[in-house]
C-alpha cells in the first residue's frame, strides 16, 4: 500500500444533464463541479455514490435519473448500501485513506465498511451547510491550482 494512497467518494447531485453522459459530466451542480475539480487535482482515484446506480466510476456512461437517498426509506437506504458495499468489494482500490464528500444519508450504512477498507476515513465537510461547503471546496481548488497531483 502506498504511504498516502487515497480514494475519494463523492455523492451524486440532483442537477444533471438531460442526456446520457459519463458520470463525471452528468452531474452539473456548482458543488459537484468544485468537488470534481478538487479531487481530480489530487490525481487520486475517485468514485461517485449514485442513488440509482450505486458505486460509479467517473467515466461510466449513465442515463439521467431522478432518485435520491434523501427521500428513500431507511430500509431502502440499507438495501442501497448493501449493493454499494458489494460494488466496493470489487472496484475500490486499496487505500490508506478514504475521503468522503457525501451527506449522512449516503454515508450512514457505509462508514463501518469503509473503516474495514482503510485505516483513515475523512469527512472533511461534515457539519457544514451548503454555502460553507462551496467555500471550502473553492479554497481547495484555489490551493491546488498549478500544483502537481499529490496522490501516492
Amino acid at each position: 500500500m502506498a504511504a498516502d494512497k487515497a480514494v475519494y467518494l463523492v455523492s451524486c447531485v440532483s442537477l444533471k444533464r438531460a442526456e446520457p453522459a459519463a458520470a463525471k459530466d452528468l452531474y452539473i451542480s456548482p458543488w459537484f463541479r468544485l468537488a470534481r475539480a478538487h479531487i481530480e487535482a489530487t490525481g487520486c482515484p475517485w468514485f461517485i455514490l449514485s442513488a440509482k446506480y450505486g458505486l460509479v466510476a467517473p467515466d461510466q456512461m449513465l442515463v439521467p435519473y431522478e432518485q435520491t437517498l434523501n427521500s428513500m426509506s431507511a430500509s431502502g437506504r440499507r438495501e442501497w448500501a448493501t449493493m454499494v458495499r458489494s460494488q466496493m468489494a470489487q472496484e475500490l482500490p486499496v487505500a490508506s485513506r478514504i475521503v468522503v464528500f457525501a451527506g449522512m444519508r449516503y454515508r450512514e450504512h457505509l462508514i463501518d465498511y469503509l473503516r474495514q477498507r482503510a485505516p483513515v476515513i475523512e469527512i472533511p465537510m461534515e457539519g457544514l451547510g451548503i454555502g460553507m461547503q462551496l467555500q471550502w471546496l473553492r479554497r481547495q481548488v484555489d490551493r491546488s491550482a498549478g500544483r502537481p497531483s499529490s496522490c501516492g
